[in-house]
């Protein structure tokens, strides 16, 4: 093992690494009020901190082999339609060049299912990438062999090349050991700052860092674990929580794991399709609302454990019900424990929006994942856009903390044209934000080093 000049120990790239001692967060660096004051004692742990760039010391002249996720819409001619998340990855990679590392990107796009289809190539990317980090960037049609070891060889300090998407290959989704390795042989040291894809256990997501140390977070994927982690471990009260989607199912595990972590007096706001199971468990007749009949037992059991802990549960009072899901029948406004026979709900009513508005405007942290209606159509989006601007708003003129995850919560925002500037954090992973308030262990984290 050979001691490098980033003050790290690194293994050669078929010795696979050990683990090193976790050192305690709190006596190594003075924890204050203002610094995310969560620890852990295992890498399984998803609230253990982990090492970024960062904590590397010299970096001029090695390889930063960076897992990133530019996986975004195009259209037929392979145009980007939204650049967001390449605009996210900026920070890392422009910090990595200027230092003077050589900077190779490992991505996917889409789901090819391990095979070259060209459909699915990275190389429409290269363009954005290389305006926003105001330098060439290199694609190299190859993710691993001797053709993309001699191209990362040719390369200099400070250039910056993206290999082909990583799914091309069906080793990369099994991830294994073997092809683990190749793509160790790409670098020095390891970054991921694909937060979108941490919680895939892949080779290029937690395979490679078993081969390569130090292995450590980007700053997008370090701000991801950072953001989410003090909502829910460390939120200055009171703490407001929005959970909204269709269904209880998929969002139990976060439900139960953030009520876990609330005290008195935090409210637990619940909205979208998933409250009409409330309502019918609540005796409610709720038309032909979508409901989980197997899930109201749970609906129960959470409404008694917010009880239970003294935290307000939140759901909605009325709703906009509609015979057509179009939007293009007659819409109306109903309670939601008296929706008529033939009618669906689909939106936050306005007593309900002035409800949850009102535990908004009072919180100094929120947490929200999911919208309260059906936002795609903009006949049902009054109730998520009233709560993205009630969010906004308390952020600007309160100084909240806000935190948004998940997919449709993101895709909602972006509808509405409202900047991720408004809110604290909004996150770039949709199913790995979930999976994170869930408490679950994303193996792209838990492959990092420990603070």
């Amino acid at each position: 093992m050979r001691i490098s000049a980033i003050g790290q120990a690194f293994c050669p790239s078929n010795v696979k690494r050990t683990n090193s001692n976790f050192m305690n967060y709190y006596s190594t660096n003075g924890l204050t009020k203002d610094t995310v004051s969560f620890s852990a004692k295992s890498k399984d742990d998803p609230m253990a901190q982990r090492k970024s760039i960062n904590d590397l010391g010299n970096v001029k002249g090695k390889r930063a082999l960076v897992r990133v996720d530019i996986n975004v819409p195009m259209d037929e001619n392979k145009n980007i339609t939204d650049d967001t998340r390449i605009r996210a990855i900026v920070p890392t990679v422009k910090n990595l060049s200027d230092r003077g590392a050589k900077v190779v990107l490992m991505a996917h796009l889409g789901r090819p299912k391990g095979k070259r289809n060209m459909e699915y190539s990275l190389e429409p990317t290269v363009g954005r990438l290389s305006e926003l980090l105001d330098k060439d960037v290199k694609f190299i049609p190859e993710a691993v062999g001797k053709d993309a070891e001699k191209a990362v060889k040719s390369m200099k300090n400070g250039d910056v090349a993206l290999l082909e998407n990583i799914r091309f290959y069906p080793e990369e989704e099994k991830n294994d050991p073997e092809f683990a390795k190749q793509l160790a042989k790409l670098g020095d040291f390891y970054v991921n700052d694909a937060f979108g894809a941490a919680h895939r256990g892949h080779a290029s997501t937690a395979g490679v860092a078993e081969y390569l140390s130090p292995a450590v977070t980007g700053l997008l994927m370090e701000k991801e674990v950072n953001s989410l982690g003090k909502a829910l471990t460390n939120p200055e009260r009171p703490f407001t929580a929005i959970v909204g989607g269709s269904k209880i199912s998929t969002k139990i595990g976060a439900v139960n794991n953030i009520l876990d972590k609330m005290q008195e007096g935090d409210n637990l706001i619940i909205g979208g399709g998933m409250s009409y199971t409330f309502a019918k468990a609540n005796g409610g007749s709720i038309g032909n609302s979508l409901c989980e009949n197997d899930q109201l037992d749970t609906a129960i059991a959470i409404q008694e454990k917010a009880a239970q802990k003294g935290v307000n549960l939140l759901l909605p009072e009325d709703v906009m019900v509609t015979n057509d899901f179009s939007g293009n029948g007659t819409n109306i406004y109903a309670p939601v424990k008296n929706i008529p026979d033939g009618f669906e709900g689909v939106d936050a009513g306005p007593k309900t929006i002035e409800k949850f508005s009102k535990a908004i405007g009072n919180s100094k942290t929120i947490l929200w994942n999911g919208p309260v209606g059906v936002f795609e159509n903009d006949k049902f989006s009054n109730g998520t856009r009233a709560i993205a601007e009630k969010v906004a708003e308390i952020t600007e003129k309160n100084g909240a903390t806000t935190v948004l995850g998940g997919g449709d919560t993101v895709a909602a925002v972006k509808k509405f044209d409202m900047s991720d500037d408004l809110f604290s954090h909004v996150s770039t992973g949709g199913g790995a934000s979930l999976e994170f308030i869930e408490g679950k262990v994303l193996p792209g984290v838990a492959a990092l080093d420990l603070k």
